[in-house]
């Protein structure tokens, strides 16, 4: 069995068998993708995956390409090797797997129109995945191996609160007082359970989140975590406001961050434009995508025990006692964008609100309504 033991930190070696054996239940001879940049994290995690996965009998391809950013493609080779439909993929990146051009110009037709041959097969339940863009050696190692029977009971039992409701309102200390309509909305589990064809989220895991009813969410979020923009995660210093009407950013203000972030949301609305300029996207899609810029496409709710607030949305996102909304594409494929930013709401009061006004309590200043 060709391996890369010793070329890696040792640290990794409980983890890379956790995601292996509890998180994706990797069986014999299955084939196994792992698509990565060379740079030290990533490829010592992907090297310590492939050991773990060629202990189990399978067969590991390792596949490295450059790093790639927000607005990046894929590497073609990269997406031939996905169109190839091995049993699991798994994205170990510095930042970003990459867009996919194909996708993005012509589309892949399923259940939906995908622009990404990653999002086709996956959702159309043809392969199982995580990926961990932004990943680091302690991160991985910290986070990963954790108790997922909790964190699956947990994340099925708010699953299970949110389809009772159609709507949810969020309160912070920080200032945050948002309704956010949810009808016809499915919330969506990342409790690290990806042993099924179909089945996939973000290593570390640990995260509900939904897509929001579009036109249906307004008031006020103020960021106080940490927050995604185009030029990396920041810790946030002074609190980043956002006035939301319908679904859409009206403004946005507070310090130097908050002009930050709302560069970030210009550059996404902007590159979208291009891109239909270019004939990389049909000129109407490019319209959608940039006005799609502005929207608010996640609310998630972090239940990583292990996990702390490090300026890396990775783990960030999947913190306990937080919760996040996203600026940027959704996950339900009617909201795309060519950006996706997520930020930090800190001790959050998350309730659940049913048609006949009954309210089912979610968390309290951050703590689950349930031990």
């Amino acid at each position: 069995m060709d391996t890369f033991k010793g070329s890696y930190d040792k640290s990794l070696v409980r983890a890379a068998r956790a995601a292996v054996d509890d998180v994706l239940a990797v069986r014999k001879n299955e084939r196994v993708l792992i698509i990565t940049n060379p740079s030290s994290d990533s490829r010592q995690i992907s090297e310590a995956l492939y050991d773990a996965v060629a202990e189990v009998g399978a067969a590991p391809i390792l596949l490295f390409q450059k790093e790639k950013g927000q607005f990046d493609f894929l590497e073609n080779e990269g997406v031939k090797a996905i169109e190839a439909n091995p049993d699991v993929v798994i994205s170990v990146s510095k930042d970003r797997l990459g867009k996919d051009r194909y996708g993005m110009m012509h589309g892949y037709k399923g259940r939906r129109r995908y622009n990404h041959i990653f999002d086709f097969l996956y959702e159309e339940k043809k392969m199982r995945t995580f990926w961990s863009p932004g990943v680091t050696i302690d991160m991985f190692a910290r986070t990963v191996p954790i108790d997922y029977t909790q964190m699956r009971k947990d994340s099925t039992r708010m699953c299970k609160m949110m389809a009772l409701a159609e709507s949810i309102r969020v309160t912070a200390p920080g200032g945050t007082d948002l309704s956010i309509g949810i009808r016809g909305r499915k919330a969506k589990k990342d409790a690290g359970d990806f042993r099924k064809a179909g089945k996939g989220g973000n290593l570390p895991s640990g995260e509900v989140y939904i897509s929001p009813e579009l036109g249906r969410m307004n008031g006020t979020i103020v960021w106080d975590g940490s927050i995604v923009t185009n030029d990396g995660e920041i810790v946030i210093k002074k609190p980043i406001f956002a006035d939301i009407e319908g679904g859409y950013i009206s403004r946005i203000w507070g310090g130097s961050h908050a002009k930050e972030l709302e560069d970030s949301v210009k550059t996404g609305e902007r590159k979208a434009l291009e891109a239909g300029k270019k004939g990389e996207m049909k000129p109407v899609l490019a319209k959608q995508y940039a006005r799609n810029a502005w929207g608010i496409g996640e609310l998630g709710i972090g239940l990583n025990r292990k996990a702390r607030i490090v300026a890396n949305m990775l783990e960030d996102e999947k913190v306990y006692g937080t919760c996040h909304f996203a600026i940027g594409s959704n996950y339900d494929g009617d909201q795309e964008a060519m950006i996706h930013l997520d930020g930090l709401v800190k001790s959050p009061t998350i309730t659940g609100i049913r048609k006949n006004g009954v309210e089912l309590p979610i968390m309290v200043d951050g703590k689950l309504c349930w031990k």
